[in-house]
């Protein structure tokens, strides 16, 4: 039984990726360990067929957390035994990479975005600098490449001339009690519009909030993130407070629930680097698996995708006005809106887990041969 170790910096409570890429790798028998981040508000561990342990940190951001989490890591790995260690984008990369090639383990490099493109990073020019010395030193060496779409692939083996695999954020198609999919457009005095994911830098949350201001439907944002503060700030000071809600962080299983009411799901990015520009999100396939039409960007992954299935209203770019109009056209297209709806039917059946869990494990067996 080979024994792989999976190394992140957030609370595992709320990581979907990584709950169904261990669960996966477990339940085909591998001994899965997920190290994660324990914050004050972290939730207790729920039974998973896989291990959970959590870091405590004294530190919760900045550059203080980095070095602490990554020291903290280092020794947790040094007195851990494992055949395969996977980093989970570049902030826990130098010890897996320094821990694993002691033990003479395979090394596995999971990017869900393009960490030095992120605009976090891509706005301060030494920070980039120090990330980007960090990318090219380290994931070239690592035995194993996957990345979450085709376009963040392609940029990776342009510059390390390595092959890239997708594994994909496709939720596990579910078989559902009602027909979700058929079901007729819902009263928009109860309906709402939603946000899921995390509240950070060119989300588009802005403009969004901004937006609503001229639509008469309700927002739910689920998430938390660095703009937290901010946004909630920015909702009182339009006076928005009854039409805008704060869900704060919301387990998966609840999310689903909170996703499936929706009427409209939001997924609209600013440009601001290359790692938006070539990202394929955990919600973009969440609002389809629910049959819950989206307001999309026209980025080349979901281009491609929407192309072919039709399930978004594409906006060409993330201004309020772009961002509410492709809302009220949902809202007041009962026809568009129903093909949409269908269409998620159609899409769900073909981009789903289970179709990304055979490649995933397809990977994990050549490497391990």
């Amino acid at each position: 039984m080979k024994r792989i170790v999976f190394t992140v910096t957030n609370d595992i409570t709320y990581d979907q990726r990584m709950q169904k890429i261990c669960r996966s790798l477990a339940n085909a028998g591998y001994e899965v360990e997920l190290v994660g981040r324990l914050r004050n508000f972290s939730l207790a561990i729920k039974t998973e067929p896989y291990l959970q342990t959590r870091l405590n940190c004294f530190f919760n951001k900045g550059k203080l957390f980095y070095l602490e989490y990554n020291l903290r890591l280092l020794f947790y790995l040094t007195f851990s035994q494992f055949d395969a260690a996977c980093a989970i984008d570049l902030d826990t990369i130098v010890p897996v990479y320094i821990i694993g090639k002691l033990k003479g383990a395979k090394l596995i490099y999971d990017a869900h975005e393009y960490f030095t493109e992120v605009p976090e990073v891509i706005r301060r020019p030494m920070v980039k600098k120090i990330w980007k010395w960090v990318e090219k030193t380290f994931v070239p060496k690592f035995d194993l490449i996957y990345t979450v779409s085709e376009g963040l692939a392609e940029l990776f083996r342009k510059e390390y001339a390595k092959n890239i695999e997708v594994i994909m954020n496709a939720p596990l198609l579910e078989n559902k009690s009602t027909n979700q999919f058929n079901k007729p457009v819902t009263d928009k005095k109860s309906s709402y519009v939603l946000y899921q994911g995390a509240l950070n830098e060119g989300r588009g949350l802005e403009q969004l909030i901004e937006a609503m201001k001229e639509i008469d439907l309700k927002l739910k944002i689920a998430g938390e993130g660095d703009l937290s503060q901010q946004l909630h700030q920015l909702v009182k000071q339009a006076n928005l407070q009854g039409k805008i809600e704060f869900l704060g962080y919301i387990e998966p299983n609840e999310l689903r629930t909170i996703t499936d009411g929706a009427l409209v799901g939001i997924n609209a990015l600013e440009e601001t680097g290359l790692s938006y520009y070539h990202s394929l999100s955990n919600k973009f396939f969440d609002y389809i698996h629910a049959g819950v039409p989206q307001v999309c960007n026209d980025f080349p992954e979901y281009r491609k995708i929407n192309n072919h299935y039709q399930v978004a209203v594409l906006i060409k770019d993330c201004s309020p006005a772009e961002i509410k109009g492709a809302i009220l056209r949902l809202a007041n297209d009962k026809d568009l809106y129903t093909r949409l709806k269908i269409n998620c039917d159609v899409c769900s059946g073909q981009l789903n887990w289970q179709n990304e869990e055979k490649k995933l494990l397809g990977l994990y067996g050549h490497l391990f041969r």
